[in-house]
């Protein structure tokens, strides 16, 4: 199964629109992993932002 999931509500990315979603991406980084759906570790700073995934491995700012 080869599904994708929305990076901030966790919900499958084929369900629903997501428009909500994608406005509030603008203004914050992302909050499930999306290939796997779990959780990400997050940490904000002023220069930026990093997402970590425990099996994906690391997402930041300028590689999302």
């Amino acid at each position: 199964m080869d599904a994708s999931f929305c990076d901030r509500c966790g919900q499958l990315a084929s369900l629903g629109r997501h428009e909500a979603c994608a406005r509030a991406r603008e203004l914050e980084p992302p909050r499930y992993c999306r290939i796997c759906r779990r959780r990400m570790v997050v940490q904000v700073t002023p220069a930026g932002w990093s997402a970590r995934c425990t099996e994906h491995g690391l997402m930041t700012a300028t590689n999302a």
